[in-house]
């Protein structure tokens, strides 16, 4: 007898865009003429012969999307933004209808795609609970025997009979992900959708899922952080651009999408499509080198580092901030100016860049991934995955040589030993 759980099969998911067109004012008369002129158009039109719109277009969110999930599978499902990985999974919890192609499930699926799926917002946390069992197909004998559990690891005791409409996202996340992990689905879907909760809940919501695999369930995961994935997943589908550019173990899944991630950091950064934002701001170039009268575009441990970023415009109260990734996909430190410290300065004529200095870069030699965004009035207007990869060399930390094999991390902190003579 087959294992296999789910069988995706040429699966495809359209979307049309509509694009509008920037005009100038236009007068009652104007619309009225170019109304008369679209129907003028259609009564001439040969029967059987379409006109495009410039107006719409089409998007395939997946294209031609293939595989096969083995009961107990535990798969981590990565890309970059819009690369259809919440598509996918809102086609396999049956929220949206697919295009075309087949996928065929064996047994419960409980999902956690968004702050909210699946709650009644008028009903109260009590409800809820025996609300999302019986759409699972649970009796309601099942749903008392797991409902004490399923309290205690949501901690929301105090509001359990408050209406879920005025819980935070926070409560909301962890009573979803109580509901979703406790009620024994033979599949359970997870979309990043846990950030929003504090870093103790996440960690308790990753530990539950391990568990959930090692019980034989099917446990499918999207998430940007490579080692949650690495640790928490045996195997990786990788999406790009709709399709499946890799199905491999975790391992070789992560290693697939971070080269991807390296490369596309070369490329013209107004040029990139995969971005997020109000787009007011946008990124135009990252510059990095060791600043000084004398640049070097080659950074080294214990050196001072620069980093430019150059925008298209300023507007009022910007900010930016920027992370380094290690090979490995793991953030490693994280630098925000809306975050004062008192050696902060504002130079009016620096022009459109926003600019970041390190006295002393003390990163371990190797290579780091970028990620950047650019802020106004608290908006996020621009991010950018991979906006460029810095190099590091080996160099020396107050007077201490760091090497590329000097140790385990990828950060070096000034020291001293004391030994014994």
């Amino acid at each position: 007898m087959s294992n296999t759980i789910i069988r995706v099969e040429n699966l495809g998911k359209k979307y049309i865009i509509g694009h509008q067109k920037q005009e100038r004012y236009t007068a009652l008369r104007d619309v009225i003429a170019n109304g008369a002129k679209s129907v003028g158009r259609r009564l001439l039109k040969p029967l059987g012969k379409g006109e495009s719109d410039p107006t719409v277009e089409e998007f395939w969110a997946l294209k031609d999307v293939s595989f096969e999930i083995q009961q107990g599978d535990r798969v981590g499902i990565i890309g970059r933004n819009g690369a259809g990985k919440s598509t996918l999974l809102k086609i396999l919890s049956r929220i949206t209808e697919p295009t075309k192609g087949s996928i065929r499930i064996k047994g419960r699926v409980a999902s956690l795609l968004e702050v909210g799926t699946g709650f009644h917002p008028e009903l109260t946390g009590r409800e809820n609970i025996y609300l999302n069992g019986a759409i699972l197909g649970m009796s309601k004998a099942e749903i008392k025997r797991k409902f004490d559990e399923i309290v205690a690891f949501a901690e929301v005791e105090k509001f359990l009979d408050t209406p879920v409409k005025r819980y935070s996202s926070g409560m909301y996340v962890r009573l979803a992900f109580a509901v979703a992990a406790h009620l024994e689905p033979e599949i359970l879907v997870v979309d990043e959708v846990l950030a929003v909760g504090d870093v103790q809940f996440q960690k308790k919501c990753l530990g539950k899922m391990e568990e959930v695999g090692k019980k034989g369930r099917t446990v499918l995961f999207v998430s940007h952080n490579m080692g949650v994935v690495q640790t928490l997943c045996s195997r990786g589908i990788f999406l790009r651009y709709g399709t499946v550019e890799a199905d491999d173990t975790a391992n070789a899944a992560v290693s697939a999408y971070l080269r991807t991630l390296e490369q596309s950091g070369t490329h013209n950064l107004l040029e990139r499509k995969d971005r997020k934002g109000k787009g007011l701001v946008r990124l135009a170039q990252v510059d990095v080198s060791t600043g000084g009268n004398l640049p070097s575009i080659t950074l080294a441990t214990g050196r001072p580092a620069r980093f430019v970023f150059h925008v298209t415009a300023i507007r009022p109260k910007m900010a930016c901030s920027f992370t380094l990734y290690d090979q490995y996909g793991q953030a490693v430190v994280n630098f925000n100016s809306a975050v004062h410290g008192k050696e902060d300065l504002n130079n009016s004529q620096i022009g459109n860049q926003l600019m970041c200095e390190l006295d002393e870069l003390v990163l371990t030699p190797g290579r780091y991934r970028m990620n950047a965004a650019i802020f106004s009035d608290g908006e996020l207007q621009d991010h950018i995955e991979a906006a460029t990869i810095v190099e590091v060399e080996q160099g020396e930390l107050r007077g201490r040589p760091i090497t590329s094999n000097a140790g385990y991390g990828n950060v070096c902190l000034q020291h001293r030993w004391i030994l014994p003579v």
